[in-house]
């Protein structure tokens, strides 16, 4: 039986050749305000510079930092994503991605709304190219900006929303999500008890090329029986610009989590298991 609270939650990170993001979601890490968490970089193949910046963190970060690297043979997040699962200490685990800079209470927030049986799923905050250059030349800590800073970027359109920053109580329950829906789907924030994760298998090693790689975690885990709920405005994170993947598989990925759903699919065709013994994985600690 899954605790009613995380006893230690595990942020995973998938990251790819964009240090610079990374050292930005890095820094807003260190500031959390709940520090019983753990850090564990997804890594899809990223050249050494980025390394380097892992291994500086390591050295000053206040909480553990892994870092699991994978050769790079193309888009497959998927597969790192269930590589830094499988070296997760965590009993919760909460995915965000290596552009998405959270918030000072992003880690008090997901644990105030961990329930048994539950994912969360948070939604995020866009920055505009202009503004996203100017705080990664910068590296500006916008983690720790006010409301108002936030404010006026919207009315400047730099960013597309402001008013979820306004927050919600910490203990407030989010909303249950009784039917599947593809809606807000994002792995860029997303809470899973690790128990769960290994029942559905993780997320598809199959999956390859930018799309629904989330979406089909999500289906499988509602198919066992997994309840959605929303963390809208409770768990908002700053996504920082980036041109768009190739999206030449969309369509097929699509297709496929729509077929999961109707056959009642739970585990994945090749998930965390299948990744423990990959001879290419680097772990460093």
């Amino acid at each position: 039986m899954t605790a009613a609270t995380p006893s230690l939650i595990s942020i995973v990170i998938p990251t790819y050749n964009r240090p610079v993001a990374l050292d930005r979601v890095l820094a807003a890490c260190a500031e959390q305000t709940d520090r019983r968490f753990e850090i564990v970089i997804a890594d899809d193949g990223s050249t050494a510079e980025t390394s380097a910046l892992i291994d500086d963190w390591r050295s000053r970060c206040p909480v553990p930092l892994a870092h699991i690297w994978q050769p790079d043979d193309g888009f497959r997040a998927a597969q790192a994503r269930n590589k830094a699962t499988a070296e997760a200490s965590g009993d919760y685990v909460v995915f965000l991605d290596g552009d998405c800079v959270p918030q000072r209470n992003f880690v008090a927030r997901h644990r105030a709304l961990a329930r048994p049986g539950c994912i969360v799923t948070g939604s995020r905050i866009l920055l505009d190219e202009s503004l996203t250059r100017q705080v990664e030349a910068e590296r500006r800590d916008i983690h720790r900006e006010p409301f108002g800073f936030w404010l006026r970027q919207q009315l400047g359109g730099h960013v597309n929303k402001c008013l979820p920053l306004l927050g919600l109580p910490a203990g407030l329950p989010g909303r249950y999500m009784t039917r599947f829906t593809w809606k807000s789907i994002k792995s860029c924030n997303l809470a899973v008890w690790k128990s769960d994760l290994e029942r559905v298998d993780g997320f598809d090693n199959t999956f390859t090329g930018w799309g629904h790689e989330d979406a089909d975690l999500v289906a499988r885990l509602h198919n066992a029986g997994v309840a959605r709920v929303r963390g809208f405005f409770a768990t908002e994170v700053f996504h920082l610009w980036h041109r768009e993947n190739p999206r030449g598989r969309e369509s097929i990925n699509h297709a496929r989590v729509v077929a999961r759903l109707a056959s009642g699919q739970i585990r994945a065709d090749a998930g965390i298991e299948a990744c423990r013994s990959d001879p290419d994985t680097v772990v460093r600690r």
